[in-house]
Protein backbone atom coordinates (compact mmCIF):
# COMPACT_ATOMS: atom_id res chain seq x y z
CA UNK A 1 0.00 0.00 0.00
CA UNK A 2 1.43 2.86 -0.49
CA UNK A 3 2.46 5.48 2.11
CA UNK A 4 1.44 8.88 0.79
CA UNK A 5 -1.72 9.89 -0.34
CA UNK A 6 -3.59 12.31 -2.03
CA UNK A 7 -4.54 14.43 1.34
CA UNK A 8 -0.93 13.79 2.74
CA UNK A 9 0.03 16.11 -0.48
CA UNK A 10 -2.66 18.36 0.71
CA UNK A 11 -1.73 18.74 3.56
CA UNK A 12 2.01 19.41 3.14
CA UNK A 13 0.58 22.29 0.61
CA UNK A 14 -1.49 24.14 3.03
CA UNK A 15 1.41 23.85 5.50
CA UNK A 16 4.12 25.48 2.70
CA UNK A 17 1.09 28.53 2.25
CA UNK A 18 1.33 29.19 6.43
CA UNK A 19 5.08 28.70 6.38
CA UNK A 20 5.37 31.68 3.30
CA UNK A 21 2.55 33.57 5.60
CA UNK A 22 4.56 33.61 8.58
CA UNK A 23 5.53 37.18 9.61
CA UNK A 24 8.27 35.93 12.01
CA UNK A 25 10.34 33.54 10.13
CA UNK A 26 9.03 33.18 6.34
CA UNK A 27 9.85 30.06 4.09
CA UNK A 28 12.61 30.88 1.75
CA UNK A 29 10.80 31.36 -1.56
CA UNK A 30 13.31 29.11 -3.68
CA UNK A 31 11.90 26.32 -1.31
CA UNK A 32 8.30 26.94 -1.79
CA UNK A 33 8.99 27.29 -5.53
CA UNK A 34 10.63 23.48 -5.13
CA UNK A 35 7.58 22.09 -3.28
CA UNK A 36 4.87 23.79 -6.00
CA UNK A 37 6.98 22.26 -9.07
CA UNK A 38 7.74 18.81 -6.80
CA UNK A 39 3.51 19.05 -5.62
CA UNK A 40 3.18 19.65 -9.19
CA UNK A 41 4.56 16.67 -10.76
CA UNK A 42 2.54 14.40 -8.40
CA UNK A 43 -0.60 15.33 -9.52
CA UNK A 44 0.06 15.07 -13.06
CA UNK A 45 1.24 11.37 -12.22
CA UNK A 46 -1.96 11.23 -10.87
CA UNK A 47 -3.92 12.44 -13.83
CA UNK A 48 -2.25 9.77 -15.70
CA UNK A 49 -2.99 7.24 -13.41
CA UNK A 50 -6.28 8.48 -13.24
CA UNK A 51 -6.60 8.66 -17.47
CA UNK A 52 -5.34 5.04 -17.43
CA UNK A 53 -8.13 4.13 -15.52
CA UNK A 54 -10.53 5.11 -17.13
CA UNK A 55 -9.27 3.95 -20.16
CA UNK A 56 -8.71 0.23 -18.84
CA UNK A 57 -11.87 0.14 -16.53
CA UNK A 58 -9.67 -0.61 -13.43
CA UNK A 59 -9.35 1.39 -10.38
CA UNK A 60 -5.97 3.69 -10.00
CA UNK A 61 -3.07 1.61 -9.19
CA UNK A 62 -0.73 3.07 -7.33
CA UNK A 63 -2.57 3.45 -4.02
CA UNK A 64 -2.42 7.14 -3.72
CA UNK A 65 -6.26 7.79 -4.09
CA UNK A 66 -8.27 6.54 -1.41
CA UNK A 67 -11.31 4.97 -3.41
CA UNK A 68 -14.46 4.47 -1.13
CA UNK A 69 -16.09 1.30 -0.41
CA UNK A 70 -18.15 0.08 -2.96
CA UNK A 71 -21.71 0.57 -1.54
CA UNK A 72 -24.19 -1.24 -0.09
CA UNK A 73 -27.23 -2.62 -1.70
CA UNK A 74 -30.14 -1.89 0.21
CA UNK A 75 -32.48 -4.70 -0.72
CA UNK A 76 -31.12 -7.92 0.54
CA UNK A 77 -30.74 -9.62 -2.84
CA UNK A 78 -28.13 -12.31 -2.16
CA UNK A 79 -26.80 -11.75 -5.55
CA UNK A 80 -26.26 -7.95 -4.88
CA UNK A 81 -24.42 -8.87 -1.80
CA UNK A 82 -22.09 -11.13 -3.07
CA UNK A 83 -21.28 -8.57 -5.92
CA UNK A 84 -20.42 -5.99 -3.39
CA UNK A 85 -18.39 -8.59 -1.68
CA UNK A 86 -16.84 -9.42 -4.59
CA UNK A 87 -15.99 -6.02 -5.46
CA UNK A 88 -14.32 -5.37 -1.87
CA UNK A 89 -12.05 -8.03 -2.73
CA UNK A 90 -10.78 -6.85 -5.66
CA UNK A 91 -9.99 -3.18 -4.33
CA UNK A 92 -8.33 -4.56 -1.47
CA UNK A 93 -5.99 -7.39 -3.42
CA UNK A 94 -5.78 -4.30 -5.72
CA UNK A 95 -4.50 -1.83 -2.99
CA UNK A 96 -2.54 -4.85 -1.56
CA UNK A 97 -0.44 -5.30 -5.04
CA UNK A 98 0.39 -1.98 -5.37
Amino acid sequence: MAKNKISDLRDHLFETIEALKDKDTPMDLDRAKTISEVAQTIINVAKVEVDMAKASGAAPSGGFFQLPAPAEPEDRDVTKHAHAIDQRRQLAAAAKSA
